[in-house]
């Protein structure tokens, strides 16, 4: 677990959700090489990194793009400003067959609505299939990029009990202990890494649940515990993990998104009692 920072002071301005969820994930990056990035605070962790903890990491995109340098944020996967400058444009059945189940992406980094403590995914519905509460959008490429990438970081903007649940709702992305549990063996070791507002939990891989690894300075075990659906396990090392610096905040609100592409102006700030 990478709790440090780049730059040597604290930062001393306002920290949004999303800046504070994008630097954090950002760090966990280094020694990475290849990332699968998400759209949306994915792809903000992963460029901050290229500029900060990972200069030569490769981002791959789910609509082919591989070693993506875009002058400005995508909104999209199929964003035509991805293709600028990229080292290559695979079809897609190249990309999954060749790239991903290749077993040659070292980090899938997404999003979910829901986790449970393996590391299971949901992104398709809230409530009941049939008569949902929210309908979601659904799978993508998530399943496949669980099932063989190294490893998969999850970005969470909201830690509480509805998310972080002990029964999801609907499985969409199944880890390796449900895969195994149907007689499927992943390439990987799913969900190793889990960023949130809270703090990072963290699982070596298949057998291990969910563990929390390092709380946001103010941030209680209590506090997290309350907001997880499960009986949360905490790592006798609980390290806390250092505030974003006024670097690294310049250089992803000047450089990364000085758009605002995905940091939103609305965007709440840290929760009460936090840097």
């Amino acid at each position: 677990m990478n709790a440090g920072s780049t730059g040597s002071r604290e930062s001393t301005v306002d920290v949004t959700s999303s800046e504070l969820l994008a630097v954090v994930a950002s760090r966990e990056l280094v020694g990475k090489n290849t990332v699968f990035a998400g759209i949306g605070l994915p792809t903000l962790a992963v460029s901050l990194a290229q500029q900060t903890v990972a200069p030569g990491i490769e981002i791959v995109y789910e609509s082919g793009v591989c070693g993506a340098h875009p002058s400005h944020l995508p909104e999209t996967i199929a964003d035509a400003v991805l293709i600028t400058d990229s080292e290559a444009v695979l079809p897609m059945t190249a990309l999954f067959g060749y790239v991903l189940q290749g077993g040659r992406i070292d980090v899938g980094f997404l999003g979910a609505a829901q986790i449970d403590k393996w590391g299971n995914l949901n992104s398709s519905v809230i409530g009941d299939w049939h008569a949902p509460k929210v309908r979601l959008p659904g799978a993508g490429g998530a399943v496949e990029v669980m099932a063989n990438a190294r490893e998969v970081f999850v970005v969470m903007r909201r830690h509480d009990r509805r998310s972080f649940t002990s029964e999801l709702d609907f499985c969409t992305s199944p880890g390796p202990d449900r895969a195994l549990r149907d007689g499927i063996r992943p390439l990987g070791s799913g969900v190793t890494r889990v960023i949130t507002d809270l703090g990072i939990l963290a699982r070596e891989g298949v057998g291990e649940e969910l563990r929390l690894l390092a709380t946001h300075p103010g941030v209680t075990v209590d506090q997290v515990r309350a907001a997880t659906g499960w009986d949360l396990q905490i790592a006798d090392d609980l390290a806390t993990i250092e505030p974003p610096t006024e670097a690294e905040l310049r250089l992803l609100r000047e450089d990364v998104d000085p758009d605002r592409v995905y940091l939103r102006r609305s965007d709440p700030g840290p929760r009460p009692g936090r840097c």
